[in-house]
């Protein structure tokens, strides 16, 4: 059955299951109620196995992806049902994730200067099988890297996404995009080009923090 309530839907959510970050699940569901989030996309680092377990803990619809490492730069897949693992070139990458019926994303896209975006050529290589652009992300460091991705999504006819990227329970909702109700991955499509994107970008110094997160986890043996 079709959702019709209005979404607030931050598309783009870390977990305690990233490597940098230490976020439990159940504090993510509760902020998001705080806020009025009410649908979200978990993203995290290499793994499904969050958001997996965020959609049976969720009172609110939960999209499950993944922020894949490939060797070119960082892609998301959205709808899926299991792992991609990381590692993998940039095309195979997008195979696996086409595979599994999943959407192609692409956060973060022209962000390359720290955060593993893939940046203008080697979007263009896959520029047919990309499903959404990230145009909105909270971490963005550079405002002009946003105002590229705009650009380059409207330029390509791309359905714009939108998340806070957040790796802190108190970062959710600095981005979302408010859109009709969906029912699976090309309603979604379909909702997503109707909605509208809102947001602000995060204090940089968040970055110190992941940072000092990863190492905590690298040096514990944990992640």
């Amino acid at each position: 059955m079709r959702v019709n309530k209005l979404m607030k839907a931050d598309l783009h959510i870390h977990t305690k299951y990233s490597m940098d970050c230490s976020t439990p699940l159940d504090k993510i569901v509760n902020r998001c109620l705080e806020l009025g989030i009410n649908c979200i996309a978990i993203a995290d680092h290499n793994t499904t196995e969050g958001a997996l377990e965020m959609q049976s803990l969720a009172p609110f619809p939960v999209i499950v992806a993944e922020e894949i490492m490939t060797t070119q730069g960082e892609i998301m897949g959205m709808f899926l049902k299991e792992s991609v693992p990381r590692g993998l070139s940039l095309g195979e990458t997008v195979s696996r994730i086409k595979a599994q019926e999943a959407l192609v994303c692409i956060p973060h896209p022209f962000d390359t200067l720290l955060r593993h975006g893939l940046g203008g050529k080697k979007i263009e290589e896959i520029i047919d099988q990309i499903d959404v652009l990230e145009v909105f992300n909270s971490r963005t460091l550079f405002c002009h890297h946003l105002n590229q991705a705009r650009a380059f999504a409207q330029k390509h006819g791309i359905p714009g996404s939108a998340g806070s990227d957040a790796h802190t329970v108190y970062e959710i909702g600095n981005a979302y995009v408010e859109m009709p109700g969906f029912e699976g991955g090309d309603d979604f499509l379909n909702a997503l080009v109707r909605g509208k994107v809102y947001g602000h970008r995060t204090n940089p110094l968040i970055h110190f923090s992941n940072a000092r997160t990863r190492l905590k986890a690298i040096l514990a043996g944990d992640k």
